[in-house]
């Protein structure tokens, strides 16, 4: 049977996105994507679980049997994750060290085993490793998407560190776009609710307030704990006020 290749690989990317389509693997989503860097990592490692599993599993299929293929799955599945998860260790420590346990937990993500079991299991090995590949690249590109919009609004960067995380070779893709940013600007009302403290006044030009700069005149409010929580979700960087502790 002839295969669609350029649909199988235009599906994964984009028409079935693993994130904006099928809605999986959120909670690394998350959880990693406080800067685009470490989007991009994650969802490298994720691309060669994706790549390597539906491979390995799709030249198995016919040995193995229905009633135990999901076990199968899952213990072939969590053997390249352990690859994956030293071979990061091993060249790339300083991602390894910001993604933590996150790299392991790639076992559990839906999505690897959803393509094992939906698509590697019944197809041909190169179309499940086309399958595979844009799987992982959609999911790639949707992280890097959610981690550039948090890195931007936090501290107005893009590709922070790439070249510490990734290594040299990803130095170009470093950028600062607004030097020495110092916060989300928003208005007076928004700043005193992330900050659960009150703006004084000379603080506020052009209509807006920096956000870690409202902040950053009291530790004290009755929701702070709850602001600032949600701050490091939505903009995804440690709060002014709380930089230079130890």
């Amino acid at each position: 049977m002839s295969e669609d290749y350029r649909g199988i690989f235009a599906d994964g990317l984009w028409g079935n996105n693993v994130v904006f389509a099928q809605m999986l693997a959120l909670c690394p989503l998350m959880a990693v994507t406080t800067t685009a860097t470490n989007g991009l990592g994650m969802g490298l490692a994720t691309t060669g679980v994706l790549l390597a599993s539906n491979v390995v599993i799709a030249g198995c299929r016919d040995l193995i049997s229905q009633e135990v293929r999901i076990p199968v799955f899952v213990l072939l599945i969590a053997a390249l994750v352990s690859l994956a998860d030293m071979a990061i260790n091993a060249w790339l420590h300083e991602l390894y060290k910001v993604l933590g346990l996150f790299i392991p937990l790639i076992v559990v993500n839906c999505s690897v085993l959803g393509r094992a079991e939906v698509f590697a299991s019944k197809r041909a090995v190169l179309a499940s490793a086309v399958d595979g590949l844009a799987m992982g690249l959609g999911y790639t590109l949707a992280l890097i998407l959610i981690g550039g919009c948090r890195e931007i609004l936090g501290s107005a960067t893009l590709f922070a560190h790439a070249s510490l995380l990734l290594g040299d070779g990803f130095a170009f893709l470093e950028t600062t776009l607004i030097p020495q940013y110092k916060g989300f600007p928003a208005d007076a009302a928004t700043a005193r609710w992330f900050s659960g403290a009150r703006v004084p006044a000379g603080r506020q030009t052009g209509g807006g307030t920096a956000l870690g700069a409202a902040g950053g005149e009291s530790e004290q409010g009755p929701n702070r704990g709850a602001t600032v929580a949600i701050r490091r979700l939505i903009l995804g960087s440690r709060p002014v006020w709380e930089k230079g502790r130890g």
